[in-house]
């Protein structure tokens, strides 16, 4: 496979154009060009990508072959256009043009390096990319900014990222390496997890190791098929260490893995069939935390519905990283530190088995890549597919709540769109006991429908309650 093949099988992987390249047919503008190659660039430097692309052969919006007509190979006023656009350019990168003949359409592609040390210009202006615009950067100056900061200190990443928080501890971490045997010393635990950023305080990765990360881990189940079902439980992970919320999340989803009585075609013993594959569910949980994009600051979803389970995680392939690649098990990582202490504690292995484990069982159809997150789809093999969802006898009351259309739960929920007091909510209910609304209230916080609107003071008389949408 060509390296423009190679180039174009990656950017046709994204539902959309990304940034750091660009679609055209034959479009052909000479200074424009020289703007794009400064756009493409810095982009590249924004997203973590080594290069920008500029694509000749495509309908922008179907992403079709077009069998493009450009001639790069051209004189501008007597000098060559390559010779004219690098003239152009400061700091010199070395951009080139390359074409390929693919499926009988000719493709031009202008490969550019990212950004290095300063942004990069094309006569004196710096451009960036806005979505899919191409503007003077100036325009931007929180854009400029975030360049900058990415040129000087790198891609924001779980270890040069601060701690949201100062006050983390890590007694669970300690005893989660104990269980695994594994002795953390206190004195040098923080330097040899590299959990400190370069000016010595907390950094992201330190965040999630700590007893409390607060950033929210949610496993909910629903009733029917997609969120507009009810929804029937909801379990909250993010109130501990970070592995020891991945234990979890994969113990509740064992809970879920109800073994089948199989009495078709019985004869003499009755067979069991498991809900889902447990290996592949297993594989799925460890990608998602371990590949996650942390630093958004949004962790990954376990959605169970009445036919399947959604893992989705928050970010898209990384650099260098095709859909190719990827179906056949070679890991490149999102999070190297995180991965090497997965490792570390024999949670994952370097072998890239997991996600040829999942299409071995479900086929390449499990995944699905949007723009901004990938998700892995678990299909249940239910026996009968008919009646409403089934709580497993491993589920504990505190774990399931079941919710009804017309109960005071979700009169609570359909009230506090706005911010509504206790007082507020006792007249809307028509209700006068203080003490039983509070079960209902702190049902709807531990479910993670409602939220407070002083986190920090909870028993404030001037506390409020909202929806979370």
């Amino acid at each position: 496979m060509s390296n423009v093949t190679e180039i174009i099988n990656r950017c046709l992987s994204f539902e959309d154009e990304q940034e750091w390249f660009d679609l055209k047919d034959s479009w052909y503008e000479l200074d424009e060009i020289g703007q794009y190659i400064s756009a493409l660039s810095n982009a590249a430097a924004m997203c973590g990508e080594p290069y920008g692309y500029l694509i000749w052969g495509f309908n922008n919006e179907t992403h079709q072959y077009t069998n493009t007509t450009l001639r790069y190979k051209r004189d501008v006023n007597g000098e060559p256009l390559e010779h004219y656009l690098a003239r152009n350019v400061s700091p010199s990168v070395y951009f080139s043009f390359d074409e390929e003949i693919i499926d009988g359409k000719r493709v031009v592609v202008l490969s550019i390096p990212a950004a290095r040390i300063v942004p990069t210009e094309f006569k004196g202006i710096r451009y960036i990319r806005v979505g899919s615009s191409k503007e003077n950067i100036r325009k931007y100056p929180e854009r400029e900014a975030a360049l900058f900061r990415i040129l000087n200190y790198g891609q924001p990443s779980l270890l040069n990222t601060e701690a949201r928080f100062d006050d983390l501890s890590f007694d669970q971490l300690f005893l989660y390496f104990d269980m695994k045997g594994i002795k953390l010393n206190k004195k040098t635990f923080k330097k040899n997890l590299e959990l400190l950023t370069a000016d010595g305080k907390y950094n992201l990765l330190a965040q999630l190791l700590s007893d409390n990360p607060r950033i929210p881990i949610r496993f909910a189940l629903f009733a029917g098929t997609d969120k507009t079902s009810t929804m029937y439980a909801v379990r909250e992970f993010g109130d501990m260490c970070l592995l020891l919320a991945l234990d979890k999340v994969i113990d509740y989803g064992d809970t879920l893995n109800v073994p089948q009585a199989d009495e078709r075609n019985r004869k003499v013993e009755r067979k069991e069939v498991m809900l889902f594959n447990s290996q592949a569910f297993r594989e799925a949980v460890i990608n998602a935390f371990q590949h996650n994009s942390w630093i958004s600051g949004t962790a990954p979803m376990f959605t169970a519905y009445k036919d399947r389970i959604e893992i989705t995680s928050i970010g898209t392939l990384p650099p260098h990283q095709t859909k190719e690649g990827f179906y056949a098990g070679i890991s490149i990582p999102v999070n190297a530190k995180l991965t090497e202490i997965f490792v570390q504690l024999h949670i994952s292995e370097k072998s890239g088995r997991g996600v040829p484990r999942i299409v071995g069982e479900y086929g390449e159809k499990a995944f699905k890549f949007s723009n901004n997150a990938i998700t892995v789809t678990i299909p249940f093999n239910r026996i009968d597919l008919g009646g409403t969802p089934q709580v497993t006898p491993q589920d504990t009351p505190q774990d399931v709540q079941v919710i009804k259309g017309g109960t005071t739960d979700n009169k609570i929920v359909e009230f506090c769109t706005e911010a509504r007091s206790i007082q507020e909510i006792l007249e809307h209910l028509g209700l006068k006991d203080r003490k039983s609304l509070m079960k209902h209230i702190n049902r709807l916080l531990e479910q993670g429908r409602i939220a407070r609107t002083l986190p920090d003071k909870p028993t404030s008389r001037a506390q409020k309650y909202v929806t979370i949408k």
